[in-house]
């Protein structure tokens, strides 16, 4: 009888571990929905879409009747200039749209869904350019515009740099062409500048930045032995599955935790599971931690806070590092983004931490496209030398394209070079000194806006409570500047922007936001706060179900605050 007793403990033991780690796991989500994947799916499907009429449109704040007028008639002015300024890309744009379903989603997606059917119809947002030069991009129609939307973090060192690197590289390689399968004899040179760069042993090529952060996870599990990834709430690192739970994911990942960043709790899980195998870190994230990446689509209030403590996301890299080498756990640094950018020998050189596995893509190809993983020697094989059939497939028609080699021998032959090392030099307190003197000018002027940024990555916060901050990207594409489709969320600036090219964004940004303010768009009101306009939209959001619902009433009169769609 006692052995039954025994064992009974034994088993309750287990089962109070169990239950222990995962009350452990629990509290190190974050609360939100961010957090939360499966939960954030499932609300998402209960989402019904309305939209704002005519009316609604321009005071959805409840605003009096003069400033709902101002606000209209500054918005025709608007689209008036847009219709003359723009008017052969626009038509451009509406006719391949019908064809190209990527375009259709980045229209869709410029503003909150209920104010989008309006600015589609007057300020379509046309995506043709024809030219580039210096800091500037020429669009279809003629107009010369700032770039600020760097290429998605392409763009360090201005257009040129690139389409040079294009050239050059592909005069390097013509005698061979695009022969697939063999290397040029170009990688060598990559490979050995890469190992210098990263401080890491092996390099693997890829297709992508996504396809590289693919590799860089299954290496970690088929080293380790273990299934589970961890990635950090906000944070993105490609469109596949097991990085991206919740919303944009059609399928929940199996063998993923999502933790709070920063966040002594993420260190417990750490510490306490032995299913890890490794853990994803995107340096973008010390901007905005345990937030989603920033876009102007989901600018429903003033909520989107923005702040760069170099210090503190040091130092939680520092604890990060030492957690993974006590446990065993595999830290990858996903630097497609970030990498090149923060520092010549990127976000390891920046903040002080050695990772294990480092992706980069994007700029690193010289103007086309690239995956690299760079790792240790001991996580990059990819079989086992004592079971010939235990293999860590990883393959791609593309990998190490003859000219996608020229044109990133160019590109570290450069990063080498005294001119590009003069970029680098002072770096963040070029970016603090710019961002510094701009927001001492909005605040001057008394806007209601400021900036913050990581280094050359840039992102507007709004200070007072308001529906229409989405509006101020169409605001600062009249005044000349170019931006990606994201609007005000992500302004990502190439290094070659000089203090007078800088001078003239910043009047542009203070002339915009003197705009917005003039036509009404920044009205206060005491009573509309932050909590306020998020308990309203609620409101319309359950309202919107409730009229599209089996339980409610589908002819139900359209709501004069909603204006739900029947």
């Amino acid at each position: 009888m006692s052995l039954w007793y025994i064992a009974g403990a034994l088993i309750a033991l287990l089962a109070l571990r169990a239950l222990w780690r995962r009350l452990l796991l629990s509290r190190a989500k974050h609360p939100s929905l961010a957090g939360h994947a499966r939960l954030a799916r499932r609300l998402v499907r209960l989402i019904r879409f309305y939209e704002y009429d005519e009316t609604r449109f321009f005071d959805a704040d409840d605003a009096p009747a003069e400033v709902a007028a101002a606000r209209r008639t500054g918005f025709m002015q608007l689209a008036q200039l847009y219709s003359q300024r723009f008017a052969k890309g626009t038509a451009l744009e509406r006719e391949v749209a019908r064809s190209v379903s990527d375009l259709q989603f980045t229209m869709r997606y410029r503003v909150p869904f209920q104010f989008g059917r309006m600015v589609r119809q007057y300020l379509p947002g046309s995506t043709f350019l024809d030219s580039s030069a210096g800091v500037t991009v020429a669009d279809v129609d003629g107009n010369r515009l700032f770039d600020v939307s760097g290429s998605y973090g392409v763009n360090l060192f201005g257009y040129d740099f690139y389409k040079e690197c294009i050239e050059r590289g592909a005069e390097k390689v013509r005698a061979l062409g695009p022969v697939l399968g063999a290397y040029h004899p170009l990688i060598a040179d990559n490979v050995r500048r890469l190992r210098e760069t990263s401080g890491l042993d092996e390099v693997s090529f890829h297709m992508s930045g996504t396809e590289a952060v693919m590799q860089a996870v299954r290496l970690a599990r088929y080293h380790t032995r273990r299934r589970y990834l961890v990635r950090f709430c906000g944070a993105y690192h490609g469109w596949w599955g097991d990085v991206q739970p919740g919303v944009g994911n059609p399928l929940p990942p199996e063998a993923t935790y999502t933790l709070k960043d920063m966040d002594p709790a993420a260190l417990r899980v750490l510490r306490t599971r032995r299913d890890i195998a490794c853990v994803l870190v995107n340096p973008v994230q010390a901007m905005h931690p345990n937030a989603s990446a920033p876009a102007d689509s989901g600018l429903i209030d003033s909520g989107r806070s923005a702040h760069f403590d170099r210090a503190a996301y040091a130092a939680w890299l520092q604890e990060l590092r030492a957690v993974c080498s006590e446990r065993g756990i595999v830290l990858i640094f996903d630097e497609v983004f970030v990498g090149f950018r923060l520092a010549r020998g990127g976000a390891q050189e920046y903040f002080g931490v050695r990772a294990d596995l480092v992706t980069y893509g994007k700029s690193l190809g010289g103007g086309l496209p690239v995956g690299v993983v760079c790792g240790r020697r001991d996580l990059m094989k990819r079989y086992d030398d004592e079971r010939p059939a235990d293999v860590c497939l990883a393959r791609g028609t593309f990998n190490a394209h003859p000219y996608v080699m020229g044109a990133m021998d160019e590109f570290l032959t450069r990063l080498e070079s005294a001119p590009i090392r003069a970029l680098y030099r002072d770096l963040d307190a070029v970016w603090e000194r710019r961002a510094a003197e701009l927001n001492a000018r909005l605040k001057t002027a008394q806007l209601p806006v400021q900036v913050a940024n990581l280094s050359s990555i840039w992102t507007f916060n709004y200070l007072t409570a308001s529906r229409y901050n989405w509006m101020f990207q169409y605001y600062l594409r009249a005044q000349g500047l170019s931006l990606s489709w994201v609007g005000t969320a992500r302004l990502i600036f190439s290094l070659n922007y000089g203090d007078a090219d800088f001078t003239a964004v910043a009047d542009r940004v203070v002339a915009a936001a003197e705009a917005m303010r003039r036509d009404g768009w920044w009205w206060q009101n005491p009573t509309l706060t932050n909590k306020a306009i998020r308990r309203r939209v609620l409101r319309e959001l359950l309202q919107a179900w409730w009229t599209t619902s089996s339980i409610g009433s589908t002819s139900s009169p359209r709501s004069k605050y909603s204006g739900a769609r029947q």
